[in-house]
């Protein structure tokens, strides 16, 4: 049994407080720390009345702090941090892990505030330091990046000599009632979907338009949707574990609707990053769209519809054409009676609190950094479906991913 510190109040923060609370034996006492430890508590009432937990405490935390972050993981004492707040966080929590002696786990990876950019390189960088330490830190533990890494390295494992083509696709088929909100923290979501599309084909990285190339994809038990190609974080780590790899890409779908809500934001500068001066005081244009949008962890409530996202996978094995497909669908409205969080809060959460679980029992385990697709993916998955998200598979289909 181990004592575990979670960072983050948002729905995500709510979906892994509850599901850390569901596994006493793994998880014996849980604090959940933010910078505001009002919303922390009403999480913890919540878990507490479900679950019974008997051990749940909350704290309030700067997470850009570090000292104030070592401070609090000494004094509470968890054998691990699962980070769940800002992306722009990673490297003061990593930082804070290190000198305090403990663990770390997250779902996405860093970016810095002043540039629309996320990759790797820098929590690669901590590889050293980690390993030094003796301390795990695990990558992108969500769902996308995440459980789809985990897929990834099952048809690695059982079903491939060598994966040749990978098709992350997406779709979120929900609808929420709302004119235009996001799913997760506006900042980081309109930042990632505004970039410009990049897919990994032959050797090396093709760059397109935002939104430039979309095609029709059938999701199971949802139908066609119209899905994008963007770039997603985990493309740059699966094509690095999976060198024979010749195209990975990443596709989405979005609604008409949302992308024309979209463009009117990045029309009239309210995506911009870079301050302006309004009335005597610097404002980030998208930091005050933020703070006029839907809260994503209150969309839960009216939430209908579901989410699937899966690996569409080809290749070869024993020197023959080979083809396959995973996935799992989420229902918003299941996930808000167990939870009181949405789907994509849920599907995010959930992993997020099983890698943890791989760690603290040693189904996981080394010195250093890493993305889950360098895990062994059956023991986590063995453990997916009872733990929320069930997942299915097919074999030589046809994947209509040309």
């Amino acid at each position: 049994m181990s004592k575990v510190l979670i960072i983050g109040a948002g729905g995500v923060g709510r979906v892994v407080a509850y599901k850390c609370a569901q596994y006493p034996q793994v998880f014996s006492e849980i604090m959940l720390a933010s910078r505001t430890r009002s919303k922390c508590d009403t999480i913890m009432d919540d878990v507490r009345r479900d679950t019974g937990h008997a051990h749940l405490s909350t704290a309030s935390v700067d997470a850009e702090n570090v000292p104030e972050l070592v401070q609090l993981i000494r004094s509470f004492q968890p054998v691990m941090v699962i980070h769940v707040a800002l992306p722009y966080q990673d490297l003061t929590i990593m930082d804070a892990c290190l000198e305090a002696g403990v663990h770390y786990l997250d779902t996405a990876n860093y970016e810095p505030k002043e540039v629309a950019k996320f990759e790797y390189s820098w929590q690669w960088a901590y590889q050293d330091r980690f390993r030094e330490k003796g301390l795990l830190a695990v990558l992108g533990c969500g769902f996308d990046p995440g459980v789809t890494g985990v897929f990834t390295a099952r048809a690695a494992k059982h079903f491939f000599d060598e994966i040749h083509y990978l098709d992350i696709i997406d779709a979120n088929a929900g609808d929420h009632g709302k004119a235009f909100a996001t799913n997760f923290n506006p900042e980081i979501n309109i930042r990632e979907i505004t970039q410009k599309g990049r897919y990994y084909e032959n050797g090396q990285w093709i760059e397109t338009e935002p939104h430039e190339i979309s095609k029709m994809i059938n999701y199971p038990n949802i139908g066609p949707k119209k899905s994008y190609l963007i770039y997603h974080e985990e493309l740059e780590s699966l094509v690095k574990n999976f060198p024979t790899l010749k195209r990975a890409r990443f596709w989405m779908t979005f609604g008409d609707e949302y992308l024309t809500h979209l463009r009117v934001i990045q029309n009239i500068g309210m995506a911009g990053i870079e301050p302006v001066r309004f009335k005597g005081v610097d404002i980030v244009p998208l930091e005050f769209l933020k703070a006029v949008l839907p809260d994503p962890g209150e969309l839960g409530e009216n939430y209908t519809g579901q989410t699937s996202i899966g690996c569409r996978i080809s290749g070869i094995k024993d020197g023959q054409a080979k083809t396959y497909y995973i996935w799992n669908n989420c229902s918003h409205e299941a996930a808000y009676k167990e939870t009181g969080a949405q789907g994509v809060s849920y599907t995010t959460g959930v992993p997020a609190m099983l890698g943890a679980m791989m760690m603290l029992t040693g189904a996981w385990s080394g010195a250093g950094v890493f993305n889950v697709e360098e895990f062994n993916p059956d023991p986590f998955l063995d453990q997916l479906g009872e733990a929320g998200l069930p997942w299915h598979e097919q074999v030589d289909i046809a994947l209509e991913m040309e």
